[in-house]
């Protein structure tokens, strides 16, 4: 192996404080067993990626990571997409032939361990309930969840105006559809006014789709008790950061759902927590599997939230790690916000794969000792290129990496370990009923009962003579529904009347105006004719008695 080479990655990759160790550096197939690349500690919040090809091993880099932060004190949040990351709460095995091999090749001295987690679940089969209210989601962030174009989006940001001026609570889908009918009702039409009203049409859509998305079962997503984002902070009495892994399989024929409460989670923290500059290690490392999902579709105003809420989150002291196939999935803006990389294998099977390769390696840092495209081509199983920030902030060499094993299990804990996992875990009790208090859906239900009721005069309700005491029931009922819809059409036609009045007096008054403007029009011409002029002078003469 070159000296130059050895001296570069030595020096490239030496802390002087604690740091996440990645694996070994290798060149021409030669791994540097005596230098580790790595990162760190306080590096780890300035976000990262974690990209490659389909069964290259982005997952199991995901897992060695977790782990050590988990071991530094750094509270993990993890998505888990196919519920291959169960395998953190147990200990890897130590006789594993793959483990052993890759152990002696990096001269790694291999301790399994298992790693505090706690199981969290959309649905809440799979762990402690997670729940936001629809108020706290925001219309930008239920626009992408609803699929709404940019007009609809606007008028879902009318309805939570005039919720947040009504001190009307949005806290589930109920609350929402209540106020989207009640608004674009005869009773909530003239409310509008003051927001520029909203059309029908549009509600009906919105409506429509709420529908689309209870009956995808999402309902049970959105209502109280709100999941505190605080609770991903935890530490264990030993002081290891708790891994919190977000079980997403059971929907994960939902994914602009599940990757939008992924961002609304990361708003929260940013809304939330203090901040805090330069720490010696981050308060949170946020992994984010499957990213493309999030990005996929996103409308410029969310793009807006999503590079604003990453660029900013730092100085919260959470670290950001976007996983994925290729670093094209991740919009340009938000990459440009990410000092630590880690790039398994890409494939070239398409042109499309072709021209994501090229543009994956104008991004990378030059180097005299690879070749990145070939590299990128041939990396196996278990090895990336790696570039990540020094303690300085500047990029270290680029180096081709055989990655350590996970210390932890590299496959998905029995099921009946997992059952026990979940019973044992701390939030479940704390998240598992809904709370279902006093909302908008039942304050405008009261309201509009109650401004019905007063729309109806005591004369106006049916009497004793009238025969209300010889129908059932229901017969009465239908009687007091008829009458007060009479009563109602009476006042729309009284009202249209009215308007229609007022059109007529406005006419009037622009066909007088009219009028006038022509004569003084037609005077102004005669003035400026000559026969318009010896008419005047005449006119003037008699006036000042032919005087001169």
């Amino acid at each position: 192996m070159d000296d130059a080479f050895r001296k570069q990655m030595l020096e490239g990759y030496a802390l002087t404080v604690p740091g996440i160790i990645l694996g070994s550096p290798m060149v021409a197939g030669e791994v540097m067993t005596e230098g580790r690349v790595q990162v760190g500690l306080p590096m780890t919040n300035r976000h990262g990626l974690i990209a490659g090809a389909t069964g290259t091993g982005k997952t199991k880099t995901l897992q060695v990571m977790a782990g050590q932060l988990s071991q530094a004190g750094v509270p993990v949040f993890i998505s888990d997409i196919k519920g291959d990351l169960t395998g953190m709460a147990a200990a890897g095995d130590a006789a594993d032939p793959a483990v052993q091999e890759r152990c002696a090749s990096l001269a790694w001295d291999y301790r399994p361990q298992a790693h505090p987690v706690e199981f969290l679940s959309l649905s809440g089969r799979l762990g402690a309930q997670v729940r936001a209210s629809v108020h706290s989601f925001g219309p930008t962030l239920l626009a992408k969840v609803l699929d709404l174009n940019e007009t609809q989006t606007a008028v879902l940001a009318v309805v939570f105006k005039y919720c947040d001026d009504e001190s009307l609570p949005l806290l589930d889908l109920p609350d929402l559809a209540t106020t989207l009918k009640f608004l674009a009702s005869e009773e909530g039409k003239p409310i509008l006014d003051d927001y520029g009203g909203i059309s029908k049409a549009t509600v009906g859509v919105i409506l429509r789709s709420l529908i689309v998305l209870e009956q995808e079962g999402a309902d049970v997503f959105f209502g109280e008790p709100e999941f505190d984002v605080h609770d991903l902070l935890r530490l264990t009495a030993e002081g290891h950061g708790i891994v919190s892994i977000l079980e997403l399989s059971d929907v994960m024929d939902k994914p602009r759902l599940f990757s939008t409460f992924m961002l609304w989670m990361l708003a929260q923290l940013y809304e939330t927590l203090p901040e805090a500059g330069d720490l010696p290690k981050p308060k949170l490392a946020f992994f984010f599997d499957e990213a493309h999902l999030l990005f996929r579709d996103a409308s410029a105003v969310l793009m807006e939230q999503v590079e604003l809420t990453v660029r900013l989150i730092r100085s919260k002291g959470v670290g950001v790690y976007f996983v994925t196939q290729t670093p094209t999935d991740v919009p340009s803006s938000v990459l440009a916000q990410l000092g630590n990389r880690i790039q398994h294998a890409l494939r070239a099977f398409t042109p499309d794969d072709a021209d994501d390769l090229r543009k994956t390696v104008r991004t990378f840092p030059t180097t005299e000792s690879y070749d990145v495209e070939e590299t990128l081509t041939s990396l196996g199983i278990g090895e990336a290129l790696v570039t990540v920030l020094g303690p300085k902030g500047i990029p270290t060499p680029l180096a081709a990496t055989r990655l350590i094993p996970p210390d932890s299990l590299m496959a998905p804990v029995p099921a009946a370990r997992f059952g026990e996992l979940l019973a044992a875990g701390v939030l479940r009790p704390k998240y598992q009923a809904s709370v279902d208090r006093l909302s908008a859906h039942e304050m405008i239900g009261a309201r509009i009962a109650a401004a019905r009721a007063a729309a109806v005069p005591p004369a106006a309700m049916p009497t004793t003579d009238s025969g209300l005491n010889g129908m059932t029931p229901a017969q009465q009922r239908a009687e007091i529904r008829r009458q007060q819809a009479e009563q109602r059409r009476m006042e729309r036609e009284a009202e249209r009347f009215r308007k229609a009045q007022e059109k007529a007096t406005r006419d009037e008054a622009r066909a007088r105006q009219r009028e006038r403007e022509t004569m003084v029009r037609e005077a102004s011409r005669v003035a400026r004719s000559r026969a318009g002029q010896s008419v005047l002078r005449g006119i003037f003469d008699v006036l000042t008695g032919g005087r001169r």
